[in-house]
């Protein structure tokens, strides 16, 4: 099935099978030519946040250049991925995402992960080093070793209500999200519940047990791909000293601090997509 987003070049929706899982996709394809002298840019594997599905990205997928293909998908039992009938892991999912990105013909893609999703980037550029070229992670952290946010705002994380729920999702937006939605919670209605289909309980819960146990601290000094490390300077999910961790253990790391919170990269794409694509285009 292919949509029109805002006025722009059809997406396709797809419902793919890999290592057994199905898996709801969103593919952007390139448009326009390569850079001049160039090779074709490979595509951008995005790895959303916890509980919200693929169209929660939207406003950052709009802000990037039509000349890079795009592909995002829902995890399993959130928005249209159906949920498994046992839990899973960090450590499974990257011949999931492998399988899905060599059924749409790419044998190489640049992979941004967000909070939750970062986990499953570092896991799946740990995992298949030669799949992924350049990563990006953003508001993230390192799984169990790491800074963790303060007990008032992880018991929010416990659950998917402010993704059922608008108006707690407001309520709580500036406490637990921080930059700009501390002066207006209200564009958390937006930003989680104009398009976004929420992730089921179980897919939510799955989700946390995901990375049940996990962490990439032991491993971070082995990646081998160029990472680019973003972060903000108020976010209460997970504090900055994580940022600056990540960067210090990864070798081939740049960091990236900006002024703002956990959702910045929804709510403030037109600041931060430039950043993303100046470091995945530069030779």
């Amino acid at each position: 099935m292919a949509r029109t987003t805002r006025g722009l070049a059809p997406e396709r929706e797809l419902m793919l099978t890999a290592a057994g899982r199905p898996i709801r996709v969103m593919v952007r394809d390139a448009a326009g030519p390569a850079p001049p002298g160039g090779p074709q840019l490979p595509p951008l594997l995005l790895c959303n946040g916890i509980g919200g599905s693929l169209e929660l990205l939207q406003p950052f997928v709009d802000a990037l250049s039509r000349r890079r293909a795009i592909v995002r998908f829902d995890a399993p039992g959130v928005g249209g991925s159906p949920a498994p009938s046992v839990p899973y892991h960090f450590t499974t999912l990257p011949p999931v995402l492998a399988g899905l990105l060599h059924r749409l013909g790419h044998d190489q893609a640049d992979v941004l992960g967000i909070s939750w999703g970062g986990g499953v980037a570092q896991q799946l550029a740990l995992a298949c080093p030669r799949l992924v070229r350049r990563l990006v992670l953003v508001a993230t952290g390192t799984g169990m070793l790491m800074v963790p946010a303060q007990p008032h705002v992880l018991r929010h994380m416990l659950t998917p209500q402010r993704h059922r729920d608008p108006d707690y999702a407001e309520r709580v937006a500036g406490m637990i999200y921080g930059g700009s939605l501390r002066a207006h919670p209200e564009r958390a209605r937006a930003l989680l519940h104009a398009h976004a289909r929420a992730a089921t309980r179980r897919g939510y819960h799955y989700q946390l047990l995901a990375g049940a146990g996990w962490t990439s601290v032991p491993m971070l000094p082995w990646l081998r791909q160029p990472t680019l490390v973003l972060a903000g300077d108020d976010d209460p999910i997970i504090p900055l000293l994580n940022a600056r961790l990540m960067h210090k253990l990864i070798p081939h790391s740049e960091l990236h601090v900006y002024h703002g919170g956990h959702l910045d990269l929804i709510a403030e794409p037109g600041r931060l997509a430039p950043v993303v694509e100046s470091f995945l285009d530069n030779p």
